[in-house]
């Protein structure tokens, strides 16, 4: 169930470049990252999108919003539309002439999408979530009454879609829209990754992209703690009837056209000294202490070669970084939860959640005990330049285990995949409030 919208965009002479009012998504932003964000311009989206954890962060977010609105900064489009959004990167040639042929290309729609169970919408989550995160997200969308960054689906388009053929097809509109028409916004930011937008207005091919897309199911590549917000604000909102909540801002990607890149994420155990980890994962696994002057891309590679037969993590915050590998069966299956899937068991994840966090160092899962970090090198440093502590740095997992644990009705543990390129945030925002 596809919807246009009128969506909230900023406005190029109010602001000193739309590359500097955007940013990544809320989740990959560290503190460093925060604070030049918040540099690089005054109306930078992270203003609203972290507002701060202080009581009432939310309903400053929700005055700066209208503020910014009322002020002609963010304006809002007209009439409703479906927005197509390509994100690029090709690197310079060597000798300056050109680009190469080396880099990636995603396209895909940015639209609401109807809210509710996976067997009625065809939404599937492939990943478990902690319900702070998630009220934290849902406080912020109920203050601001808007939705201030899509999350990612993917869909694939080789499977049978909408009934009528005689339509064109998402993906030949998308290819037709991004050859032939300038684009409503173009940048490129620090990243060097190029960002453009198109509206798309007529109404044929909103009809023909909601048609080819109806019945297809679609898996949450990123923002399942936005999407349990879309679902609990719903869920409040119930008793009220039909509304703008029973929809959520989404960008969806065709998996065959565009196929995800999946990268690792990482943990931080602040309380864990390396050495008792290490000392701990023996009774299970096989330890190897590398080479101490190994660098970490270095060290990742023996990660990635240990992970081909089998499950494997690095361990570093120590004088060195740690090999953990070929752990015990009898007690990784032992660690697992009844019912669990032989997929969802064999996950890396899976083993470091239940088996190793959990069971053989004993710390249960939390917020505060167990911090994220989608960079290896971010990790790294967490453990060795800050307050010390035991990063463990994981292998990426596949993407077609991630789909066939989500068709199973499965998801993974919280915050164990990071599908990209991500979405970036503020170029369309959009609102539901009551004249909206």
């Amino acid at each position: 169930m596809l919807a246009p919208f009128r969506g909230i965009r900023y406005a190029r002479d109010r602001v000193s470049g739309i590359a500097n009012v955007t940013s990544p998504p809320y989740d990959v932003i560290s503190g460093g990252i925060l604070d030049h964000l918040r540099a690089a311009d005054p109306y930078n989206v992270v203003r609203l999108i972290l507002p701060g954890e202080d009581a009432g962060a939310s309903k400053a977010a929700a005055s700066l919003l209208r503020e910014w609105l009322a002020a002609g900064v963010l304006i809002r489009d007209r009439m409703p539309a479906l927005y197509l959004y390509e994100q690029s990167l090709y690197e310079p040639s060597l000798d300056g002439q050109g680009r190469t042929a080396s880099g990636w290309l995603q396209r895909g729609i940015v639209a609401l999408v109807g809210l509710g169970s996976p067997e009625s919408v065809g939404i599937l989550p492939h990943e478990g979530v902690m319900p702070g995160l998630v009220a934290g997200r849902r406080e912020l969308m109920a203050a601001t009454q808007a939705n201030l960054e899509p999350i990612f689906l993917i869909y694939d388009g080789d499977e049978a879609g909408g009934d009528d053929r005689d339509r064109p097809t998402a993906a030949e509109i998308i290819e037709r829209v991004a050859t032939e028409r300038a684009p409503l916004v173009a940048i490129t930011t620090e990243d060097h990754v190029t960002h453009r937008l198109w509206r798309l207005g007529d109404h044929g091919e909103q009809t023909a992209i909601a048609a080819d897309l109806a019945g297809r199911r679609a898996l949450i590549a990123d923002g399942h703690h936005r999407y349990a917000a879309y679902l609990d604000l719903q869920d409040e909102m119930r008793a009220s009837g039909a509304g703008p909540w029973d929809y959520g801002l989404a960008f969806l990607v065709d998996s065959a056209a565009y196929p995800p890149r999946l990268g690792a994420i990482h943990r931080v155990l602040p309380s864990l000294p390396p050495e008792r980890a290490a000392e701990l994962a023996k009774s299970t696994f096989a330890v190897q202490d590398l080479p101490a002057d190994l660098s970490l891309d270095d060290a990742q590679r023996r990660l990635a070669a240990a992970g081909h037969e089998g499950t494997a993590f690095l361990l570093a915050g120590g004088p060195c970084f740690r090999l953990l590998s070929h752990p015990d069966p009898v007690q990784v299956a032992a660690s697992m939860p009844a019912g669990a899937s032989a997929s969802w068991r064999s996950l890396d994840a899976s083993v470091l959640q239940q088996l190793l966090i959990g069971h053989l160092w004993g710390i249960t899962d939390n917020e505060r005990d167990v911090l994220i970090d989608h960079d290896a090198a971010d990790a790294v440093r967490a453990v060795t330049e800050g307050s010390g502590g035991t990063a463990v740095i994981s292998n990426p997992v596949s993407f077609q285990t991630v789909i066939q644990i989500a068709a199973h009705g499965e998801q993974v543990p919280r915050k164990s995949t990071s599908f990209g390129p991500k979405p970036r945030t503020g170029l369309v925002l959009r609102t539901f409030g009551p004249n909206d």
